[in-house]
């Protein structure tokens, strides 16, 4: 990472605070949540241009770090901008993302970013191109560092070549971890953190959905595989082994996981979502869980049994 800037063990994906996927969060609860993570001591911060269809969860972080600032960093995405109807459009322009960074300052009432990556690759912009504005933002200082979130390795490769890249953000957990392959050995090689978002699997690894679940519209989950059919019936078999586990060394199912997460070769940062205190209260405590080697290898014969997962992005 840049000099300036060094990414922690365990911080806090904004995200749900945007309300689009989760109801109820309200602009109270969003103040609590952050103001909740900052008091135990998970001080980063990790939003998005497109985390809501008009900034929520930047609006959100900006009311909730009043009089706080010197207290986190901040990460933003930008690439990424919703059109009406919430249609989620991909658009790596420079100028774009130029002009989304400076409403993102805006919104979070602050002059620069600790961390900026480009959201996702556009297919219709060379990845270098975007990196362009990326490299211009970092020389000027709006930014401390660059990195890339959702691209494989060539992205990674051809983004580095324009812009110095300090972080990747992608999805990793107990059950997906495709970047295993390729793209973790890659960021290693280079120095480059890895952020890894969905470590408790968009709540499926927390141990508090039912066998009966039924996610309303209103929840993208309904939407993966992975949480319908016989696919969903085989993950909570998965996780009710790994309870157990958690249970024996009495800690929640969601400290087990995310203290696995961060103990992984090549994982700099695990992002986590909340949308009140309690759950950040509960899953900050997974920084004090330390896991002896019988219990790791509990957890990987388990992940080897459940096997292969449907719903899994291309890396």
């Amino acid at each position: 990472m840049n000099k300036k800037f060094t990414l922690p063990a365990l911080a806090l994906g904004c995200w749900p605070l945007a309300g689009m996927t989760r109801t109820g969060v309200t602009r109270k609860a969003a103040k609590e949540t952050v103001a909740a993570a900052i008091d135990h001591g998970i001080t980063h911060l990790d939003t998005a241009y497109c985390y809501g269809e008009n900034g929520e969860s930047e609006r959100a972080i900006a009311h909730a770090i009043k009089g706080r600032h010197d207290a986190v960093s901040i990460a933003s995405k930008c690439g990424i901008h919703w059109q009406a109807g919430k249609k989620q459009v991909i658009n790596g322009h420079p100028d774009k993302l130029i002009e989304e960074v400076k409403e993102s300052l805006l919104r979070l009432q602050i002059d620069h970013l600790d961390l900026l990556y480009l959201h996702s690759p556009d297919p219709n912009t060379p990845i270098q191109e975007s990196a362009g504005a990326l490299r211009q933002l970092l020389d000027e200082g709006t930014i401390q560092a660059a990195g890339l979130s959702n691209g494989n390795t060539k992205d990674c490769e051809l983004f580095a070549e324009i812009c110095p890249l300090a972080a990747c953000q992608r999805h990793f957990n107990m059950l997906q971890q495709e970047i295993c392959s390729e793209l973790l050995p890659y960021c290693r090689s280079k120095e480059i953190a890895m952020v890894a978002y969905w470590p408790l699997m968009k709540g499926l690894l927390t141990g508090k959905m039912k066998r009966d679940q039924v996610f309303p519209k209103t929840d993208s989950r309904h939407k993966y595989p992975m949480f319908c059919g016989d696919e969903y019936q085989k993950n909570l078999t998965f996780v009710e082994t790994i309870h157990a586990i958690a249970t024996r060394l009495n800690v929640s199912l969601s400290s087990l996981v995310l203290a696995w997460t961060m103990g992984q070769q090549g994982i700099t940062t695990v992002l986590f979502g909340a949308t009140n205190a309690e759950q950040v209260a509960t899953n900050a405590k997974s920084l004090y869980c330390q896991l002896d080697h019988d219990t790791i290898l509990a957890i990987d014969r388990a992940i080897q049994r459940r096997g292969a997962i449907l719903g899994s992005r291309r890396v």
